[in-house]
């Protein structure tokens, strides 16, 4: 199919001034073994096309029966990544966020929960006039329109899809289908597969093996899916000989089998997709003409700095969550953003709150730069965070407080410096004599745990000569949040009395937002989560000071 329209990336029209360009669709699919980095993948992919003028928009589809992750232990799911309109999703539309300008709604992550979910309640209404209701077509359409779904509500030239899962399993068939069907509908040349797999470096034998990819591609040639490109993931670089193999048994041009190895940042990806004309590739395929771009600005201002920092900083996120990597994922790259900003390598290191409980607060923070709080819910390992807070505000360590660690402040703060000793939260203690952080108005009546929080961006408004307008530059923000407690205004008086300065507000509904305290190098909390607006080449103002704050020590 011929492209129409107009050349994207410049203002000269091709031959139609009133014809917009059908919309390009890339589905990302994994191979071989889970954790190969199609999120990464994607998201890399998203930003070598943003930088030749193409609008993107990205989405993920989760195999896994729950409607969403917002029920699911952070154990099993990893982070849980809020969106500016109130959707939780997927950790990796996280990536897509920070690699690219693309903005993130709940269009943007699909389950096989909502996908039934959406079919069964139209089946109940009759919608289908008595039809038998299957996977084909009735599933497979439901996704296809999510998928047309969000190349209409962004109006993006290229939609990029990321299905989750390892090609061969049983709950990601279904999505497959769907993208096999699409390729049929809109024709090849609007459709492009991008198939991520491993080929492993045997030791024993001083071999790379291409075996796996083969019968990775084989399986997914079967369901009726050609892949267009190979991402081989692999510790050691592919020689010409590897590549040729693979595109011969694979049926995949040679210059399309793209090596992915091993790399110190995970932003060093969309530079080395872009050595191996990546994007080039894709646009061919596309019929696409573009602006050029080299990615220089990236690679300067962003890559090399984070792999080649002049300073050092040792962070201390105390949390109960950190046995998975993936749980305070976007507090972690946040991190790593504020040091590439502040020429410095953000050492994190991880302190088990229910550790410091054990074993003392001194001996598990004794020599760190900063102490970080993350959210999270229920009593476990509280009183670890309480101790870690008091430990950074009497040490005067600099702090950051998020969500839950802003009302852990709060409970320190109004315990050991205004003498409410038995201070606590309804959510730990339902009966307590200083409920210092309780249940929020809207929540009392709450039964169903999904989707029910407060969710997405507020207004916060912040007040003058404070540490909180100082690091914004500006007197009203929008942040996200996701939490059901707040501070309990009863008890502001007391707490500003004894030095407890609030300095953000939600106008509504005149909810503490921010905490902070003076005569401290940098004691801040907030209410929201910060993490979900950090970028690489742009790091959330709170992180940035945090960390510069850290380097003055």
């Amino acid at each position: 199919m011929a492209f129409r329209g107009r050349i994207v990336g410049t203002k000269r029209p091709f031959f139609n001034l009133t014809l917009k360009p059908m919309a390009k669709y890339i589905f990302v699919t994994g191979g071989v073994i889970s954790s190969l980095g199609k999120g990464i993948t994607s998201a890399s992919i998203g930003k070598i096309l943003e930088s030749r003028g193409l609008k993107v928009t990205l989405m993920k589809f989760d195999p896994y029966i729950n409607v969403d992750p917002g029920t699911m232990n952070p154990y099993q799911h990893g982070e849980v990544y809020v969106t500016e309109d109130g959707a939780e999703t997927d950790l990796d539309l996280g990536h897509y966020e920070r690699f690219t300008h693309a903005s993130m709604t709940k269009f943007n992550n699909a389950t096989t929960g909502q996908v039934y979910n959406a079919v069964i309640s139209r089946e109940r209404r009759g919608d289908y006039l008595g039809k038998t209701i299957q996977v084909i077509p009735h599933i497979t359409n439901e996704i296809k329109d999510r998928v047309r779904k969000v190349a209409e509500v962004s109006g993006a030239d290229i939609v990029i899809s990321e299905i989750g899962g390892t090609v061969g399993d049983i709950e990601s068939l279904p999505f497959l289908e769907a993208a096999r069907q699409l390729g049929l509908e809109v024709g090849r040349d609007n459709v492009l597969y991008v198939h991520v797999t491993l080929v492993p470096f045997i030791r024993c034998a001083e071999e790379i093996k291409t075996k796996p990819t083969q019968h990775s591609v084989g399986t997914l040639r079967e369901i009726g899916i050609q892949p267009d490109i190979l991402i081989c993931r692999s510790e050691r670089p592919l020689s010409n000989e590897v590549k040729e193999k693979i595109s011969l048994f694979c049926n995949v041009q040679k210059e399309a089998v793209i090596e992915a190895k091993d790399v110190d940042s995970i932003y060093e990806i969309p530079i080395v997709f872009k050595k191996q004309i990546l994007d080039e590739i894709i646009l061919s395929h596309f019929h696409l003409i573009c602006k050029f771009s080299d990615l220089k600005d990236w690679e300067k201002n962003v890559v090399e700095r984070s792999v080649n920092p002049r300073h050092k900083v040792v962070i201390a996120i105390v949390g109960k969550y950190l046995a998975l990597q993936d749980a305070y994922k976007s507090i972690y790259e946040s991190l790593v953003h504020a040091g590439i900003y502040n020429d410095a390598k953000v050492e994190i290191k991880k302190v088990d709150s229910e550790d410091i409980e054990k074993r003392g607060v001194k001996e598990m923070l004794g020599q760190v730069s900063g102490i970080l709080v993350p959210g999270g819910f229920g009593y476990r390992g509280i009183e670890g965070k309480v101790r870690a807070i008091r430990f950074a505000r009497e040490n005067k360590i600099p702090f950051l407080g998020l969500c839950l660690g802003m009302q852990c402040a709060v409970i320190e703060f109004a315990r050991n410096a205004c003498g409410l000793k038995d201070a606590n939260s309804t959510e730990f203690r339902q009966k307590n004599k200083y409920p210092v952080i309780a249940l929020l108005e809207e929540q009392v009546n709450v039964k169903d745990m999904g989707g029910t929080m407060r969710l997405g961006a507020y207004p916060c408004k912040i007040k003058k000569n404070t540490l909180a307008s100082k690091v914004y530059g500006k007197m009203l923000i929008h942040e996200r949040h996701r939490h059901r407690y707040e501070f309990n205004g009863k008890y502001k008086k007391l707490l500003e009395k004894k030095g407890l300065v609030f300095s953000g507000i939600y106008p509504k509904g005149n909810l503490v937002e921010i905490v902070e305290l003076k005569d401290h190098p940098y004691f801040i909390a907030v209410q929201f989560h910060p993490e979900f607006k950090s970028k690489p080449d742009n790091p959330h103002p709170l992180f940035r000071d945090f960390i510069k704050a850290t380097l003055k020590l």
